[in-house]
């Protein structure tokens, strides 16, 4: 029976069983040892009273368990997602006080859970509102900037600074973009949308997207992995974020080093490696990489923002999965992505 699952009620029914049982048969076996008499009367008046004792134990015992398995019941329909879920505790007594309590907590609970949807729903109405009101104004300069570049034409100067405030627009929209990416990561507004994706044909995607820059810059980039390797995943948000760190190893790699993209999959873990031959980065700065805005004092970019490889972070673990970096000065930088694949038991 279920009640004697319970190691504590079972022994302490073999306890009482065992005292009961001693009381009943000892005084008997006494009187027949010393007056050589045995009441078969007595004896039956004396287990009488013992199996009520046991009946009622037992009775406690089953109505206990009942009705700790209704409340178990009840807090497992409140976890499985019914908020309005509450355990009975109208009556007296210490169990119904402790009932009580948990219909306290899940109130309180309930109470923060819609706190919290109040204040994403409003990160997210702002978020939205900031990126209007910085998008339009921006979209404007460009418009401009693009105005002013066709009048120079005879104008050296004035074409040169009109190129330089072009390239000041675009890192402050990509600084915005970064910066309402993260945002929004972080207020839980952006829902992460999984399909099952090839991780090759991502990886592809990727190499099209660097194939103009690294011939400019006479770098090259190299993918290595199975042509099948099937993801869940969000394509677009993780090919974001493999693109910030493949963009990282180019703004640190010079003329004629190479970039490597290389992943593979195993029964349980989708790995993606990203690694490159170039100045690498120095141990100080190794523990603050993935922190916003961070600039090492011993890095030569003077252009980056320092938001690429946080987002990136930020997005790999939106997918529970996990970025690690190794890196050494002059020899070159991995980075090594994982994520585990679930499996059934």
């Amino acid at each position: 029976m279920k009640i004697f699952v319970n190691r504590t009620i079972k022994y302490f029914f073999i306890s009482v069983a065992g005292m009961l049982g001693a009381s009943v048969f000892l005084p008997q076996l006494a009187a027949r040892f010393l007056y050589g008499d045995f009441s078969l009367m007595l004896l039956f008046c004396s287990l009488l009273p013992a199996a009520g004792i046991l009946a009622a134990c037992f009775l406690y015992f089953y109505r206990q368990n009942e009705i700790m398995e209704t409340a178990a019941a009840q807090m497992e329909s409140y976890l499985d997602g019914d908020t309005d879920a509450r355990i009975d505790c109208e009556k007296e007594g210490e169990l119904y006080r402790l009932f009580h309590t948990v219909n306290t907590l899940a109130a309180v609970l309930n109470a923060h859970a819609a706190d919290e949807l109040r204040e994403k729903e409003f990160l997210k109405n702002t978020i939205s509102d900031i990126s209007h009101q910085l998008k339009t104004p921006l979209a404007a300069l460009n418009i401009y900037n693009g105005l002013l570049q066709n009048e120079a034409q005879g104008l050296p100067a004035v074409k040169e600074f009109a190129e330089l405030s072009e390239q000041e627009l675009d890192r402050i929209e990509t600084l915005v973009q970064n910066l309402l990416k993260i945002a929004k990561l972080d207020a839980g507004v952006i829902a992460i949308e999984k399909g099952m994706e090839n991780v090759a044909d991502m990886m592809r995607d990727i190499e099209l997207h660097f194939a103009y820059r690294a011939r400019t810059e006479q770098k090259e980039m190299k993918l290595s992995g199975p042509d099948q390797a099937p993801f869940l995943c969000d394509r677009d948000w993780l090919m974001e974020a493999v693109d910030n760190i493949v963009k990282n190893a180019f703004d640190h790699t010079e003329p004629g080093d190479t970039v490597s993209v290389e992943w593979s999959k195993s029964g349980s873990v989708v790995q993606i490696v990203i690694t490159d031959n170039g100045n690498g980065i120095h141990p100080e700065d190794l523990y603050h990489i993935f922190k916003r805005f961070y600039r090492s004092r011993f890095s030569k970019d003077t252009h980056g923002l320092g938001l690429g490889l946080p987002l990136a972070k930020a997005i790999i673990e939106a997918h529970k999965g996990t970025i690690e970096v190794s890196s050494e000065p002059g020899i070159g930088t991995a980075f090594v992505i994982n994520f585990l694949i679930p499996t059934k038991l």
